[in-house]
């Protein structure tokens, strides 16, 4: 039974205590790794990615087999500051194209093989407009991470959580902005696709934000006050991937803001993490610089939903097929010279 957690206390406990990569499995994947049928470091990242994988799966030949996605879905207060190209309404009816299989994420999610579960939370209750207050109380959030910890299966060996929420870019860049620092504009990029007025207002609406409410708090606090449902979802997944020892594949600059708020309670507990991509998206590099992760894909994708890690998981599979399929020198009869 994987712990739970009653208080934001104690999912700070969670945390702290996770446990870390398995250190016998990393050391035996890399000297399998130095005696498999090619020269030294010839496949490149993908070695690297396979002892990564290795070490979360306590498995020096890593099977994946069952990945699992995860798609969150929450709707903003700040929607009425007027910052998105779409309406707040585009939430549930893209909710009910996951459903019903229409989206991207079902396609690469099906192309993949992984199993992929939706998640809407309270649509009907927006959060509050964060220019105003806190965008939910200690009693939400904690409700919203226990959605996104209970969604995740103990049995998957790959984790992707993605999202959907019209307005949550600008819940995303006024976190980073609070947690890292500089200008509101280094942070705020077109989201949906809004014109440079619109860029202009949601700049603004960021700063009075952070300015509200920056510096109050650590990353769990900033998430309450400026966050939503769904990026608290997948911090809630992400919590419990890290407690369970599944390791995963980061989406965009949604996805790593969630991933954000843990990194600065506890500068490990995104340590099970590799960034599937960097987006369109104007600060998801920036942000994945501050995460420390290099993206495995760069392809100008700006949708979300999870749809860049997922296309991600071809490149670790093909990295844990060739770890675990591929013949040593000795197996072979070939000279390693």
């Amino acid at each position: 039974m994987s712990q739970s957690f009653q208080s934001l206390d104690e999912f700070r406990q969670i945390l702290s205590t996770a446990a870390s990569a398995d250190l016998s499995a990393q050391v035996a994947a890399s000297a399998r790794n130095g005696q498999l049928t090619k020269p030294p470091g010839a496949l490149g990242r993908l070695e690297d990615l396979a002892i990564w994988f290795a070490s979360w799966q306590g498995n020096a030949k890593p099977k994946l087999r069952f990945p699992q996605v995860l798609i969150f879905a929450g709707n903003h207060g700040v929607m009425a500051q007027g910052v998105s190209a779409f309406p707040a309404e585009v939430t549930e009816q893209m909710v009910l194209n996951f459903q019903h299989g229409g989206a991207a994420i079902n396609q690469l999610s099906r192309t993949f093989g992984a199993q992929m579960a939706v998640h809407a939370l309270s649509l009907e209750t927006p959060t509050a407009d964060f220019t105003q207050a806190p965008a939910m109380s200690e009693s939400e959030l904690l409700e919203a991470l226990q959605t996104g910890w209970d969604a995740v299966n103990p049995n998957a060996d790959l984790l992707i959580t993605g999202e959907m929420g019209i307005g949550n870019s600008t819940s995303a860049a006024a976190i980073c902005n609070a947690l890292y620092g500089g200008e509101a504009a280094d942070w705020t990029g077109r989201g949906t696709g809004v014109d440079d007025a619109g860029l202009e207002n949601k700049t603004r609406v960021v700063a009075e934000a952070v300015a509200l409410h920056g510096g109050q708090g650590d990353g769990l606090e900033m998430l309450r006050r400026l966050g939503g449902r769904e990026l608290a979802a997948m911090a809630g997944a992400m919590a419990r991937a890290r407690v369970e020892r599944i390791p995963m594949l980061l989406d965009g600059f949604i996805c790593c803001a969630a991933a954000a708020t843990l990194k600065a309670v506890n500068a490990k507990a995104m340590d099970h993490a590799v960034a599937g991509h960097v987006s369109a998206e104007a600060a998801h590099g920036k942000l994945l610089e501050q995460l420390g992760k290099e993206p495995l894909l760069a392809l100008g994708l700006r949708l979300g939903e999870g749809s860049g890690a997922a296309l991600a998981i071809g490149v670790l599979q093909g990295a844990i097929a060739c770890h675990s399929g591929m013949a040593t020198f000795a197996e072979a009869g070939v000279s390693d010279g």
